[in-house]
């Protein structure tokens, strides 16, 4: 993501559709990219980018600039895309299947992250991922993926640090025990 100007933030705060339009640019790839990987599903996240940027023009106004642009775009996508996943799973009544998402050995976060402009690359991360309850996903996208600290998520998803590290601990055990029962390989925990 591109840094974007304070001054272009302000002009848009203030109704500048061209500066709008610029902070769009920039970041709607980024947007989309976190809330396909907390969904899973790209019709989803397509969905949920565009609810970000409706709730960022409405709200830019109110920007502080008490953390940056990108924390606070974080944090309304990834609360978005998990307030999504659990009204589907609700409306559904849907729990991830395991056998359906590990029906293909895996590779690990780190390396399926560094990799993940290949489509088959994307799929592996994708299933990986399906295993994961939804706030686990959350943080270990952030982590695993986009290379946030533990402070930085913790100010995104606006919780407590040590709920971003039992988090990805969690995560991280059960991935670890499906590759110990042999599921998945390869996972780096």
């Amino acid at each position: 993501m591109l840094d974007i100007a304070r001054a272009t933030i302000e002009q848009a705060a203030r109704g500048d559709i061209g500066a709008f339009e610029e902070i769009y640019r920039k970041t709607s790839g980024f947007v989309y990219n976190v809330a396909w990987r907390v969904t899973g599903n790209r019709e989803d996240a397509e969905e949920i980018a565009q609810n970000v940027f409706v709730t960022v023009y409405r709200k830019l106004a109110g920007f502080r600039f008490e953390a940056s642009l990108k924390t606070w775009l974080y944090r309304i996508t990834v609360n978005l895309a998990l307030n999504h996943v659990k009204k589907v799973s609700r409306a559904r009544n849907v729990t991830v299947s395991y056998d359906d998402a590990l029906a293909h050995p895996e590779t690990g976060l780190e390396a399926a992250a560094a990799s993940v402009q290949e489509p088959a690359d994307r799929d592996r991360v994708e299933r990986i991922l399906e295993v994961l309850n939804p706030d686990q996903r959350a943080c270990i996208v952030l982590r695993s993926i986009e290379g946030m600290s533990y402070q930085e998520i913790a100010q995104a998803l606006n919780i407590n640090i040590n709920t971003v590290r039992s988090r990805i601990k969690r995560a991280r055990t059960t991935l670890s025990a499906l590759q110990r029962k042999g599921i998945i390989e390869g996972v780096t925990s």
